[in-house]
């Protein structure tokens, strides 16, 4: 029950219907199952701050944070108090996915700020959209915002490298294209610029730009064996302007000249056929 007087919607959908919403809620707001769901529930608060209690424990959901409670664990959830809590949620039947997260009563991912918060609160929207819509594969479109929004979480809490690096490895797959100045890049990730390139190179093992520069020999690499682009034109697709230092990096990577390099995977493809 709800004493924001909100009705407990999962009571209504026992049959497994993926649904969803968007709530602005109060500090009065909380929904108590003493007996679990039979289904899972899954959060992303937008502004202010969420709990999520289990016989384990409490734990926050804040801005930016992805929550999940898992199926048939008793569970109160609501706003916490002198807060408010705007949140998306879906209940949904089990995913694959999820066995990518840790094996808790509750879990509680944070999104880190930009691009990914962006790419969730999209997924979210999506959900509510094709859920209330029901056209043409709408169920499975759904879940496939569900799995994404899943494997982000479970993503950030597999984290290998210190976060502000994680930020600083999507910048640069992001902008590989581009010129990539160092300062711009420390700047986005709120370090100055000799502790990112000491940080960087003691997380990674290389420097800033000797990542970014095996970023872009893959991608061009790919973008020959399979796309059909000439070394040249490749070169340029990633970012390189001085085609021989490209040529170079390239040769030192692959061991082959990039010309080369294209000539065999053509061969190859060619004997495929």
């Amino acid at each position: 029950m709800s004493n924001s007087g909100r009705h407990d919607h999962a009571n209504e959908y026992s049959d497994g219907t993926l649904f969803g919403g968007h709530f602005d809620e109060s500090d009065s707001y909380r929904i108590r199952r003493a007996h679990g769901m039979s289904d899972w529930l899954i959060f992303y608060t937008m502004e202010g701050t969420g709990y999520l209690r289990t016989a384990a424990g409490e734990k926050r959901c804040k801005a930016g944070q992805i929550g999940l409670l898992r199926s048939g664990i008793p569970h109160e959830y609501g706003t916490v108090s002198g807060c408010c809590w705007n949140f998306y949620w879906v209940h949904f039947q089990k995913l694959p996915e999820i066995d990518y997260l840790p094996n808790e009563e509750s879990i509680v991912a944070t999104i880190p700020e930009g691009n990914l918060q962006s790419r969730v609160q999209h997924a979210f929207q999506h959900i509510l959209s094709d859920s209330r819509e029901r056209s043409s594969f709408w169920h499975t479109l759904c879940e496939n915002s569900l799995r994404e929004v899943i494997l982000l979480a479970a993503q950030q809490m597999d984290q290998r490298f210190d976060p502000r690096i994680e930020l600083a490895l999507r910048y640069l797959s992001r902008h590989m294209n581009s010129v990539v100045r160092i300062e711009e890049l420390a700047k986005e990730v709120g370090l100055s610029v000799s502790r990112l390139s000491h940080l960087f190179k003691k997380e990674t093992g290389e420097s800033v730009l000797e990542h970014l520069n095996r970023l872009r020999l893959r991608q061009a690499a790919l973008l020959m064996s399979h796309m059909g682009r000439t070394a040249t034109e490749a070169a340029l697709d990633v970012g390189f302007n001085n085609y021989n230092h490209f040529a170079a990096l390239f040769r030192q990577m692959y061991g082959s000249s990039p010309r080369a390099y294209k000539k065999e995977k053509g061969m190859s493809q060619s004997s495929l056929t």
